[in-house]
């Protein structure tokens, strides 16, 4: 029986690879991060010690680093149990509880003609691709030239040029056997009982290919070349083949680029504006941009970015239209949060596009941009908290009212029950840290920042020593490590972390997540933070004894020796060998916190001054001083610039 392939990728869809595989191996618990779908076992069909079989549901895949096989749901049971085909499908399909279709001779005729749509629409694509390189395309060259795309990125993505003309693709294709009805079904020209004859539907447009999971062609985006084209941007009807709000521009590149490559971790997944944006990062080194098909997200698109990565990042605009997308982004993730599926969201500075950031400022000023963004929780608050006055304690109780509506749309409970604690954290910190006399007053007399990136939280005010739009740094804050930068020497919060983590591995399993998303200054710190996560992947180490000699043989002993020196010149004893475990972990939670703290103050730190140098007005001093006051006030501010903290009273389990 020949099964339609929209049914086949329905059971895969619904049944994660990981419960096939579940029911005749074990998981092994140190390397498997059920959240993430990422699963590792001994490999069913070879023998082995150490686990190398690796599932995972993202990718509906599996895969064996030792023997070689690979494959999807119904290869393994097929291949494992010596299922037939049919059978491992009614096995998938008995698990997501969807019945089989009966043999239906139209939808078998069906998929037959989507296969010539397919067809058609790849003659489309080489015709678009012949018509830019041929005199025609002279201008449409031109034009991606001068936007810095390369022949190789243009020839990579299978750009092209639909000709100024009603009929031309309409004729090509037809001279190649295509149909009136497979044409207009293809959505490649306008026709209507109102129109006599059909006509071209991309005109004198730069084109696009837009690929589904299969990387087949599915539809096409124009860039109009015309300024008083009625549409810049226009994308294919939709058809038997493509439906809009369920597509994603570049996700099959994008997928395949976010994956671990080279013993680095998974890359997340940016979502950007438009399909110059993905190209242009692409070129650029970002090869794991996608790009919404010129709508607002939609669930089935979220859904799709969290089957890629478990945390992608939303990259919006910083003006009004950015931040409303990025609030309407915020509403449709909340309710379908759950472990392993969160967002972060990035703001652009002076209102560019990443393409414009690139060109002008390089790579790097992208991937700052990418490093700074912040996670959904604080865009919650920050959109709660942005430009409200909060001087009475009906103001506050309706403040609080609203955040607990707001959490309250998690379906998950757990991660429901997490961002109910967050919200008393913040709601607490914002109104008991000491600021209950002039800061509340002023609050309502700041600029009102409308945007809600990077704005202040309710914290700080008026500060005294500032003229001429410049602020006046108290030498107590100059002489934080929260604001220096980075010397020759590792800083020694850093090191104290990383030694920990080397002497006693097995605290990594404590909280993984938190020690692989872990982001140090130092150069040397970055690298030997990598190698010691390869050596716990490759060499499964369980021991500080173990670590020492894995991380020895890829050529860090003399690294080790000057780390071990810096820890013994500053007495810091629970990141040695000869520390209790327990003591470590105390210690190395109170540092990991300590150092987060740090991290998202720097950066909202350099944005600050960032944007006073810029432009001087109140609303940025302001926005400085709030951070500044942040910093004077937070409990950790003397821990931070002594070293290596006292205790802090936090228990259980994680970092």
């Amino acid at each position: 029986m020949r099964f339609p392939p929209s049914f086949l990728d329905e059971i895969r869809e619904r049944v994660p690879i990981s419960s096939v595989i579940g029911t005749r191996v074990s998981f092994d618990r140190k390397k498997t991060n059920a959240a993430k779908g990422d699963f590792w076992a001994c490999c069913p069909f070879h023998g082995e010690k150490s686990p190398s079989f690796h599932c995972e549901d993202r990718k509906g895949r599996y895969h064996c680093f030792g023997c070689g096989v690979t494959g999807d749901h119904f290869r393994f049971l097929t291949e494992l149990e010596g299922l037939s085909f049919p059978e491992a499908v009614q096995r998938v399909a008995d698990m997501a509880g969807v019945p089989m279709p009966a043999r239906d001779a139209e939808m078998e005729i069906r998929e037959a003609k989507r296969a010539t749509l397919y067809d058609v629409m790849e003659m489309a694509t080489k015709f678009f691709e012949e018509q830019l390189q041929a005199a025609g395309g002279a201008k449409a060259r031109a034009y991606l030239r001068d936007r810095g795309l390369s022949a190789a990125t243009q020839h990579s993505y299978r750009l092209g040029y639909a000709p100024e003309s009603r009929n031309a693709l309409k004729e090509h294709l037809a001279l190649k056997g295509a149909t009136k009805e497979q044409i207009e079904a293809c959505g490649l020209v306008v026709y209507g009982d109102d129109k006599p004859v059909s006509f071209d539907r991309f005109r004198d447009r730069i084109m696009f290919p837009i690929e589904d999971l299969r990387g087949r062609i599915i539809a096409f985006g124009g860039r109009a070349l015309a300024p008083n084209a009625i549409a810049k941007y226009m994308n294919s009807n939709e058809t038997e083949l493509f439906h809009k709000g369920k597509v994603l521009y570049n996700a099959l590149r994008a997928r395949k680029a976010a994956q671990p490559q080279g013993g680095l971790p998974a890359r997340a997944v940016i979502a950007v504006e438009g399909y110059m944006d993905v190209i242009a990062l692409a070129q650029a080194g970002f090869a794991q941009a996608v790009a919404p098909l010129g709508t607002a997200l939609t669930e089935d698109q979220l859904d799709l970015l969290w089957r890629m990565s478990p945390e992608p990042i939303l990259c919006f605009d910083g003006d009004n239209a950015g931040i409303k997308a990025a609030h309407r982004a915020i509403d449709l993730a909340l309710p379908a949060l759950k472990p392993g599926r969160s967002l972060r969201f990035a703001v652009l500075p002076g209102g560019k596009d990443p393409d414009d950031l690139v060109k002008d400022s390089g790579p790097q000023a992208f991937q700052a941009v990418i490093d700074d963004a912040r996670p959904l929780a604080d865009m919650l608050w920050a959109r709660e908290t942005s430009g409200g006055v909060f001087d009475t304690p009906e103001r506050r109780a309706e403040l609080e009212a609203r955040l607990k509506q707001m959490t309250a749309l998690i379906g998950d409970e757990n991660v429901r029950r997490h961002y109910a604690q967050d919200v008393r954290d913040r709601i607490q910190q914002f109104f008991n840290s000491g600021q209950r006399g002039n800061d509340r007053r002023n609050n309502g007399q700041r600029g009102n920042n409308q945007n809600g990136f990077g704005q202040s939280n309710g914290y700080g005010q008026r500060g005294r020593g500032a003229a001429n739009g410049r602020l006046a740094v108290s030498d107590s804050l100059a002489r934080s490590v929260l604001v220096k930068t980075t010397s020759a020497a590792p800083p020694l919060r850093e090191t104290a972390i990383l030694m920990t983590l080397f002497n006693h591995p097995r605290l990594i399993e404590e909280d993984f997540e938190t020690v692989v998303r872990l982001e140090f200054s130092h150069p040397d710190l970055k690298r030997f933070h990598t190698a010691m996560l390869n050596a716990l992947a490759e060499h499964h180490v369980a021991s500080g004894v173990a670590m020492r000699k894995a991380m020895v043989d890829t050529n860090h002993g003399a690294l080790i020796e000057a780390l071990e020196a810096l820890m013994r010149r500053a007495r810091i004893w629970t990141a040695t060998a000869e520390a209790a475990e327990e003591d470590a972990l105390e210690a190395l939670r109170q540092a990991v916190h300590l150092h987060q703290r740090a991290s998202t103050l720097h950066k909202e730190l350099k944005v600050a001054e960032t944007a006073l140098a810029t432009e001087a007005t109140d609303e940025n001093l302001n926005r400085l001083l709030d951070i500044q006051n942040d910093i004077r006030n937070a409990q950790a501010t003397e821990a931070l610039i002594e070293g290596f903290g006292i205790p802090s009273g936090r228990s259980g389990k994680g970092f």
